[in-house]
């Protein structure tokens, strides 16, 4: 099983930007995928984003593509999530989650994934 941290959310005005960071831990961490979900009161999870963890390919949800930037750095176990031009609408309990099992292109499927952060808040004020 693998641990996930969630960090870098807060309050931030519409057009700005916020650093999510997700850490792992567990023994022998390699997963095949790992993304980003969001949870806004009263609406289900939404993908955000994906990065395969060895090829780096990137994956976005059609309302943050140009906006978000989904990144990993292998030798500290992280992934980022760089959202610029932030709006009213991206308010949400944003999750991090992998993928320990190839689920090829069903990345953006939540039940796909194995194990999921705590979440962290990220508000954006009008």
């Amino acid at each position: 099983q693998v641990q996930l941290v969630e960090s870098g959310g807060g309050l931030v005005q519409a057009g700005g930007s916020l650093r999510l960071s997700c850490a792992a831990s567990g023994r022998s961490f390699s997963p095949y995928t790992m993304g980003w979900f969001r949870q806004a009161p009263g609406k289900e999870r939404e993908f955000v984003a994906a990065i395969r963890w060895r090829g780096g390919y990137t994956y976005y949800g059609d309302p943050v593509k140009g906006r978000f930037t989904i990144s990993r750095d292998n030798a500290k176990n992280t992934m980022y999530l760089q959202m610029n031009s932030l709006k009213p609408e991206d308010t949400a309990v944003y999750y991090c989650a992998v993928d320990r099992v190839y689920s090829g292109s069903y990345y953006y499927i939540a039940e796909k994934y194995d194990d999921w952060g705590q979440g962290t808040q990220v508000t954006v004020s009008s």
